[in-house]
């Protein structure tokens, strides 16, 4: 059954203004079935959200004030978005992958090292808070991580770091040192 809607433009003295009859032309011909007109609001909303009006001697416009934290709503797994994205040089070579601490676990649905990475760069460069991980219980966080994860927070859970880590990291850091300075030093 074919069926094609047609807008006429009513006489203005017989209706109301800004009001629109539809007409449904079938091969009978022309209907105005009031059950199948479909429920179309035909004025647009102005105003998004209820409004109160104070009159005032003056011209100013007051501004609503805003109770609580405003800020916008973070997107939970965004880093997501940069897997399979790598780093590379002015040749165009691909940086080599940086190891992790083992200590480091992931969390979330299919996020691997390569995003766990990407989140903690990310939240040691824009957050001013602490880095800590992800507070919320092991079991918590494997049962629904959209619920009690912190968007604050990189996507690990909570890692301490203890003498033997600073240790072990010094010594990483020494031996790159002498192997810098040997290799600055050594006859070209």
């Amino acid at each position: 059954m074919n069926i094609s809607i047609e807008r006429k433009k009513p006489d203005m003295s017989s209706l109301q203004r800004d009001k629109v009859d539809v007409y449904y032309i079938s091969r009978g011909g022309m209907r105005t079935d009031v059950s199948l007109v479909p429920p179309i609001r035909q004025t647009a909303s102005i105003f998004k959200q209820p409004v109160t009006v104070n009159k005032t001697q003056e011209s100013k416009v007051k501004t609503e004030l805003k109770h609580g934290v405003q800020e916008r709503p973070k997107q939970l797994f965004w880093e997501k978005r940069l897997e399979g994205l790598r780093a590379c040089d002015v040749d165009g070579h691909e940086f080599t992958a940086i190891e992790m601490n083992k200590g480091l676990k992931p969390v979330g649905p299919n996020v691997n090292e390569t995003t766990l990475l990407q989140s903690i760069a990310t939240s040691l460069h824009v957050s001013s808070t602490s880095v800590t991980g992800q507070t919320a219980s092991r079991s918590a966080l494997a049962a629904n991580p959209g619920v009690f994860l912190n968007a604050d927070q990189p996507l690990m859970y909570s890692y301490s770091i203890c003498d033997d880590d600073i240790r072990r990291q010094e010594e990483k850091v020494s031996s790159a040192r002498k192997a810098l300075s040997t290799a600055l030093t050594a006859p070209r």
